[in-house]
């Protein structure tokens, strides 16, 4: 459903030590950066139409609001540990540890950070344990 996402930070050097570390657990690639944004993932064409992208952007801190985040899917429970891992490790906050969110399904497996400008992102497995 969603193709690209960009989000705004006022620092990029804390950002881009958050988003290399978070993204590497997930598998996602860095594909470029400059001094004013950060590139994740692989933007969609017409041979590649499922392909989503996450642009960071130098700009303004986010606003506070309650229910805004960014979810991204890991490919198993293990992703979701390590993403909440690394992003404390790298200057993020903890919004949620890993564990199951058995109110959306039985399966759901999730873990919540703020970056280090306050978005709030989450990962998630819709997996069973293995």
């Amino acid at each position: 459903m969603i193709d690209h996402v960009s989000i705004t930070v006022p620092d990029l050097a804390p950002a881009a030590r958050f988003y290399d570390a978070v993204m590497a657990t997930l598998g996602v690639p860095a594909v470029g950066r400059d001094d004013t944004w950060l590139g994740y993932g692989l933007r969609a064409d017409a041979a590649q139409p499922g392909r989503s992208y996450l642009s960071v952007r130098q700009g303004e801190a986010p606003g506070d609001a309650a229910g805004r985040h960014w979810c991204f899917k890991a490919p198993d429970r293990a992703a979701v540990d390590g993403f909440w891992r690394a992003g404390l490790a790298a200057g993020g906050a903890d919004d949620g540890p890993p564990g199951l969110r058995p109110h959306y399904h039985p399966h759901y497996y999730a873990a919540f950070l703020r970056d280090p400008a306050g978005n709030r992102i989450e990962a998630v497995c819709h997996e069973a344990a293995a």
